[in-house]
């Protein structure tokens, strides 16, 4: 393994982006931390300001998005956006958005100030491409339909079953992307196995769209356990979760590609990898990323602590 600088405070990440390759004929897939509604307001989390400042709305993970997503559509002018998100999982079948001319929001978050149910991020679907993302699941052998507005998939907190993008999209998009945003965007479920093979299964099949022009990003948090909130920042993280975070690090470094296929695929029989991640439905979105380039060479964005950003297949 020949170790690599990993971007850890803004100079570096903004580096790391602006060196990334302008190949629009073949976008790469990214993992991102996609963050919490403390990105947007820090109130609601009152008395715990060390996760406040470093993932509310003035810490490092805000101003990450911030010059993430403009890079994004600076290097690649996506004709679309493809997005996997640890808030939304289905068992044996996948569900992709099919939403039409406006994304509703479902704000999958609950007790929260007023504020929070007022979020706006205007967005729209696409038809053609929700129908060509469930082809290509039904190619690869497995189910897969589209789900439309008509049709609840989660709780909302404001009070009711709905459809629509959940908290794990608009909310890191609204910083990257702004509360208005022209290019469509399709949200596609995870696997709810958890397993990493399913979820990288997941991410070969939508390979091809790629060389289409599509941005493909897969959000989550790969550590992210609300039993402790000590685990969320790194002044108050314990040495067992910054031991998993460079173990995440350490296996993206890995040179040979089945060699880090492997390394990533232990990641969960990491000693620390339940103090991180109780469930693992914010770890496997990684897998995603991982699996729609896996023979490729990958970048290394933002290695801060908990809320790295990885692009696979530059």
């Amino acid at each position: 393994m020949t170790s690599v600088a990993v971007p850890s405070n803004q100079e570096e990440w903004r580096a790391a982006l602006e060196s990334l390759p302008s190949t629009p004929q073949k976008i790469p897939a990214f993992f991102f931390a996609h963050g919490s509604p403390a990105l947007v307001y820090a109130r609601g989390f009152s008395g715990r300001s060390d996760f406040e400042q470093y993932q509310g709305p003035n810490g490092p993970l805000a101003n990450f998005l911030k010059d993430f997503g403009p890079t994004l559509l600076q290097k690649y002018n996506p004709k679309a956006v493809v997005v996997f998100s640890a808030h939304w999982e289905t068992l044996g079948e996948r569900l992709v958005t099919e939403y039409g001319d406006e994304n509703p929001l479902l704000m999958d978050y609950y007790g929260f100030p007023q504020e929070f149910y007022q979020l706006k991020f205007k967005s729209r679907g696409d038809k053609q491409l929700a129908e060509q993302i469930v082809g290509l699941y039904k190619e690869a052998g497995q189910l897969a339909r589209t789900t439309s507005k008509l049709e609840p998939r989660g709780s909302d907190g404001r009070g009711f079953e709905g459809p629509g993008l959940d908290h794990g999209v608009f909310v890191p998009f609204r910083l990257m992307f702004g509360e208005e945003f022209g290019i469509p965007i399709v949200e596609v479920s995870i696997d709810s196995s958890m397993t990493p093979e399913a979820n990288w299964k997941l991410g070969q099949v939508v390979k091809s769209l790629r060389e289409e022009n599509v941005l493909v990003l897969a959000g989550g948090l790969p550590i992210h356990n609300l039993r402790d909130f000590s685990s969320f920042a790194p002044d108050t993280a314990q040495s067992i979760h910054h031991s998993f975070h460079k173990a995440i690090l350490d296996a993206l470094q890995v040179n040979n590609t089945q060699e880090r296929k492997k390394a990533l695929q232990d990641l969960p029989k990491h000693a620390g990898f339940r103090a991180c991640n109780p469930r693992e439905e914010h770890f496997v979105p990684l897998y995603v990323a991982a699996g729609a380039a896996e023979d490729e060479d990958l970048k290394i964005l933002n290695g801060l602590y908990g809320i790295p950003t990885v692009a696979f297949g530059v």
